[in-house]
């Protein structure tokens, strides 16, 4: 006889209400750090560099410095995949009270309630960074700052207590540096070094191509050494702080922003709290939605501000203001492409601003075509956002999807269905944004909004115009230097053939006939040309009748 097991009574409400307990952000993302781009080695150590070079790059644009950043990959001795990363900036610094928050907190930053476009925006890379090395390592991330040439350098080693997000400073004391300003960061983690596709000389080396600004100094694990000279001394313009627009806003973000305005009046809440809300569009809105403008916002009830917010998504406003934006500009397009790739062609497009959610954004396109990129190929992508390479995730990206919608062939590539085209072209794409909707933390894909598509579906297609020009007009000149080399094989015979018919000097004869074939096959623009399928017929005929004239001169000169 086996033991007979007693039932048990199941848990009442409050035996599970024991159990349950506030989960940190910290402990939720150590569990879930795939999602911020750690979810292995190869791709950790990419992204541990990559949100520390975001940091410095937007520090050094908001203190108008032109950037210099130094990135360096040592292998820690005997411990296997264990790397020291550097990063160096020659920055404006970071007061002492900020250090342990920005480097030991996630979800802390100065960047996600302002709207103005910036590569940071959710206060969580380079604290998950941070945390990435202490789980993996075991070893506090050390941080060195200095804000005055005349102050002392202040240095932390900072560790995460993750039940509770807060940071725990190991260790703070203040130190002589040599630099005369500036930040840098190590972090010893868990990674994979690798070269070629996403790779860290990959991601800077796009990174200059979209930041053209900036000066990049790499050494990596196995003394490999990069530097990559600005493009320009020409700082990006400084995007301007904005206010939402209303057109942008939820009911609930309305509410919340109802309770908390300093405003006392809800007709000056509505000019003064939102962008392209005049005094006159704000009375409008109040009548609108049957309230006072004079009311008190803080003691609007729920079923108030649900008419306030129908009466604002009804009424007709601007579209917001777009000085929070700054697009890299179709000159430093070229010329950051130009500085990486050869090219025949080189092409860009900026597209005015555009608006999804009330967030203004613009799209920008650029086209490196021919050089030493592969004619049977596929295109090679570039994305970025904010100025950031995306590196992966490319098959779940709207500008993927883009690419792939366009009808290539009508620009003279060859594409299959639902495809990227293939030819030797790079295709650089950047969208630039107060907030860009990624479909993840890990921040690497667009998110697929109709707008967003429209707008980068015509930006390419605005590149794919101009590239079909060219294109059409070297396939044109390479047709009439065909010609005329076909034509230049029988000049000698021939050449040699009138001069039996007619005496003349068979030399003269010969430059005539060059003089000729030269004017008759000179390139011309191509909207001025037939097509090339005549052309080819063009080609035929000649090559006959060239054949014929010999034939009938060699007959001529043996019957005389």
């Amino acid at each position: 006889m086996g033991r007979q097991v007693r039932n048990q009574p199941p848990p009442d409400a409050h035996e599970l209400a024991k159990k349950q307990r506030e989960i940190s952000v910290s402990e939720f993302f150590i569990r879930n750090r795939h999602l911020l781009g750690f979810d292995n080695p190869k791709r950790a150590l990419l992204t541990a560099v990559k949100e520390a070079v975001d940091n410095a790059l937007d520090a050094c644009e908001e203190a108008r410095i032109l950037p210099e950043i130094l990135v360096c990959i040592e292998p820690v001795q005997e411990q296997g995949e264990r790397y020291r990363l550097t990063v160096l900036d020659n920055g404006p610094g970071i007061v002492r009270a900020q250090i342990p928050k920005i480097f030991g907190k996630l979800l802390y930053g100065s960047k996600f309630h302002r709207l103005k476009m910036a590569r940071g925006q959710q206060g969580i890379g380079i604290s998950a960074a941070a945390m990435y090395g202490q789980l993996t390592t075991g070893k506090p991330t050390r941080i060195t700052s200095k804000f005055s040439p005349t102050r002392k350098a202040h240095y932390f080693e900072i560790n995460i207590e993750t039940h509770t997000n807060n940071p725990i400073v190991v260790k703070e004391e203040e130190r002589d540096w040599e630099h005369r300003q500036g930040t840098q960061v190590e972090i010893e983690l868990e990674g994979k070094n690798t070269h070629g596709r996403q790779s860290v000389e990959e991601y800077l080396l796009l990174t200059a191509v979209a930041n053209p600004h900036a000066t990049f100094r790499y050494t990596g694990p196995e003394g490999e050494r990069m530097e990559i000279p600005r493009a320009t001394d020409t700082l990006p313009e400084e995007p301007q702080e904005i206010k939402p627009h209303p057109h942008g806003i939820e009911l609930g973000a309305l509410a919340k922003m109802l309770q908390t305005t300093k405003s006392r009046r809800l007709s000056s809440f509505l000019h003064s709290d939102f962008s392209r809300v005049s005094t006159r569009v704000a009375l409008a809105i109040c009548e609108s939605a049957g309230l006072e403008p004079a009311a008190r916002p803080g003691r609007i009830a729920r079923t108030e501000a649900d008419r306030l917010y129908q009466a604002i998504n009804t009424t007709k406003l601007m579209n917001p203001p777009t000085s929070c934006i700054s697009p890299i500009g179709e000159d430093l397009l070229i010329r950051g492409l130009k500085q990486r790739y050869r090219g025949d062609f080189f092409t860009a497009c900026t597209r005015p601003p555009a608006v999804y959610r009330g967030n203004p954004f613009l799209i920008e396109a650029a086209v490196a075509y021919g050089g030493e990129n592969d004619p049977e190929g596929q295109v090679q992508v570039m994305r970025f956002a904010n100025r950031v390479p995306l590196l992966y995730q490319q098959g779940a990206c709207a500008i993927s999807q883009a690419i792939s919608e366009v009808d290539w062939k009508a620009y003279r590539l060859q594409q299959g269905r639902g495809q990227f085209p293939q030819g030797p072209m790079v295709l650089m794409v950047h969208f630039a944004s107060v907030w860009v909707p990624f479909t993840s933390e890990s921040k690497e894909a667009i998110a697929h909004y109709p707008i967003i598509l429209k707008e980068l579906k015509l930006a390419l297609q605005e590149c794919g115009r101009r590239l079909s020009s060219h294109v059409r007009g070297r396939e044109i000149a390479d047709l009439q230097t065909r010609r005329r080399n076909l034509f230049e094989l029988y000049i000698h015979e021939l050449s040699q053939s009138l001069s039996h018919l007619t005496g003349k000097e068979r030399e003269a004869i010969r430059e005539k006939l060059l003089k000729m074939a030269r004017k008759a096959t000179r390139a011309q623009d191509a909207r001025d040309r037939a097509e090339q399928e005549e052309l080819a017929q063009v080609e035929q005929q000649f090559k006959l009748s060239a054949q014929g004239a010999v034939e009938e001169g060699e007959t001529l000169v043996a019957g005389r």
